[in-house]
């Protein structure tokens, strides 16, 4: 009886793959409407735009044309090559993005394993609560709190002056922005970057969980092998988007904290187009930047891709 109704629930699964989409839409059209709102989204805002890229390759000099005047080819790409700004803003990128990602991954996963041990649901709700408020903070407030307690009068270096040390000029010395960047980002996405690791793990048959205890397996052996195990697809989609966003620092912040002093290790790609097209007028050249930088975000994301079908199972496509 039980093989029975597998097969016919196989059988039912197989129809419903084979029906064409129109009938789906026919059949569910009032869940399919949601979608329209978002596909004009990006429609407008991401595939239209991307006309633009065009002036990569043409001199755009403002005015009614707005696709260029003249065919320049690969100058503008020969130029930002050669450029020696344009390099030391990529490594900075790839400095702050991985630091970034190599401290906040981790620490993310394991405060949702920590989170998921919670056990009151009172206290379990709080801690959320209080770990998902900064997500939620405007980033012009976070760089405000930034430079007033780092500032050389600051609650910080008021510490350090209370402690017998000197004070330091953190938003000043380029050495310090880095781990300003890490510590401040991860304080604002470590409590927000939780949800989908316990929405997986609420997926979790509870049933693995007994049985593991009645052999004896304490909370480090279940986290360890069902827990973890457990929400690797989701655990390895969300590397790979972090992987593939690695060459796009978050532009605002870095826009609000950092000054000339910093350039040095402050300077990424995205505050550089910034600068070089909005600043500087030359939109072609800043354009070429901006292409360059999502050609190379495209091949990290198809790399890490194809390197988590292979090794896990668990890809994006």
């Amino acid at each position: 009886m039980a093989a029975q109704t597998q097969l016919k629930a196989s059988t039912q699964i197989k129809a419903a793959d084979q029906t064409p989409l129109w009938v789906h839409v026919k059949k569910e059209w009032k869940l399919y409407s949601f979608l329209v709102l978002p596909v004009i989204y990006f429609i407008i805002f991401k595939y239209v735009p991307m006309l633009g890229n065009i002036i990569a390759f043409r001199k755009y000099r403002g005015g009614p044309n707005i696709l260029g005047t003249e065919w320049v080819g690969f100058t503008y790409f020969e130029m930002f090559m050669k450029d020696p700004t344009f390099w030391r803003a990529f490594f900075n990128d790839l400095t702050l993005s991985v630091s970034y990602l190599v401290v906040k991954f981790p620490l993310t996963l394991l405060f949702a394993l920590l989170l998921n041990e919670i056990r009151r649901i009172r206290w379990k709700k709080f801690v959320q609560t209080v770990s998902y408020l900064p997500h939620f903070i405007s980033m012009v407030i976070v760089a405000g709190m930034l430079k007033e307690i780092l500032s050389l009068t600051g609650p910080l270096n008021n510490l350090l002056a209370t402690l017998g040390l000197e004070k330091i000029s953190f938003i000043s010395l380029p050495g310090w922005f880095p781990t300003i960047y890490v510590t401040s980002g991860v304080w604002q996405s470590l409590g927000w970057g939780t949800i989908l690791y316990l929405a997986a793990m609420t997926n979790i048959d509870p049933s693995l969980y007994e049985a593991a205890k009645m052999d004896g397996a304490n909370r480090m052996r279940l986290a360890k092998h069902i827990t973890i195990p457990g929400i690797l697809p989701t655990v390895m989609v969300l590397l790979i988007l972090d992987i593939g966003s690695i060459m796009s620092s978050n532009f605002e912040k870095i826009l609000l904290l950092y000054n000339p002093l910093t350039y040095e290790t402050a300077d990424v790609v995205s505050t550089y187009v910034y600068r070089m097209g909005i600043t500087g007028g030359n939109f072609s050249y800043a354009t070429a930047v901006g292409l360059f930088e999502g050609i190379i975000g495209l091949i990290l994301v198809t790399t890490a891709n194809t390197i988590s079908k292979r090794t896990t199972k668990s890809s994006l496509w």
